[in-house]
């Protein structure tokens, strides 16, 4: 733009002279509908206009600029999508822990970060994934190896490892491999082999009754029938927790049976059970 087309404009009398600019040079790094992002080089109270060389250095800097945007951009994208994924890992109710092919951990959600510092169930630092049941630790250590050699079967399927905890108390590790898909990618993401998920081998998930009591249809004399199977099994200690007589009972559990289509109360606890939901309530 002609110096004397610059100043005689609006935007030089309104902007420049406040900033106490007598000339500048800038490029657009980014431009949306609401925003616009630039950088400039400013000449001010020295009367010395802006040269073809400053033009041209600005030139040759504009790409190396603009790349620093791009770049910035990728980085807080992957940040926003680690953030989300950090997210949903502390919204399972297992410890979950991503590790490496040498079971050194990666990422852990809050309930395997306080599983580390309790050391009930796993102990040692937070550099290496050790079980506090030795014999498990060294099962699932050698899966881990197995699922890094490309072990077809341990890739297809995972594994579950029982262990007991120091405290007694039984837990289950399952393994699932990080090998293909989405789930490498999301592997990757956290320079991970493996995803290791452990929690407490006891039905302790809220249960979703309402979810098949509006599934079947079930009536309230059913649900409670429901609750008693999944809290005492067996006719005669249902009969004495719920006030009924044992023929009542099986009646109830007939019914039960033909409206969720099962056969037994094992696959009753077995239909609720697969219901449940994984995430904390």
């Amino acid at each position: 733009m002609p110096y004397e087309e610059l100043v005689a404009s609006r935007f030089f009398q309104e902007w420049c002279v406040p900033q106490g600019y007598d000339d500048f040079v800038a490029t657009n790094l980014d431009k949306t509908t609401t925003s616009m992002a630039t950088v400039s080089l400013g000449r001010g109270n020295t009367r010395d206009l802006i040269s073809d060389e400053d033009i041209r250095r600005m030139r040759l800097l504009a790409p190396h600029f603009r790349q620093a945007v791009l770049i910035s951009r990728v980085i807080e994208l992957h940040k926003l999508e680690a953030d989300m994924l950090n997210a949903a890992f502390d919204g399972i109710a297992a410890m979950f822990f991503l590790v490496d092919a040498h079971a050194a951990i990666v990422h852990a959600n809050r309930h395997g970060r306080a599983a580390l510092d309790e050391g009930d169930v796993v102990t040692g630092t937070r550099a290496l994934l050790t079980l506090s049941d030795l014999e498990a630790n060294r099962t699932l250590h050698d899966v881990i190896a197995d699922a890094r050699d490309g072990d077809a079967a341990v890739a297809t399927r995972g594994i579950a490892v029982p262990l007991k905890a120091r405290s007694g108390e039984h837990y289950v590790a399952h393994l699932m491999p990080l090998t293909s898909g989405a789930r490498l990618a999301t592997g990757r993401s956290y320079s991970a082999a493996a995803a290791v998920f452990i929690r407490k081998a006891t039905l302790d998930l809220p249960l979703p009754i309402e979810a098949v009591a509006r599934q079947s249809n079930l009536t309230p004399a059913e649900i409670r029938v429901l609750y008693a199977v999944l809290e005492v099994g067996g006719v005669a200690a249902m009969a004495a927790m719920l006030g009924l007589s044992e023929p009542t009972v099986r009646t109830h559990l007939h019914h039960l049976f033909e409206k969720t289509g099962t056969g037994s109360q094992i696959e009753l606890v077995k239909l609720v059970a697969g219901l449940a939901s994984p995430l904390l309530q």
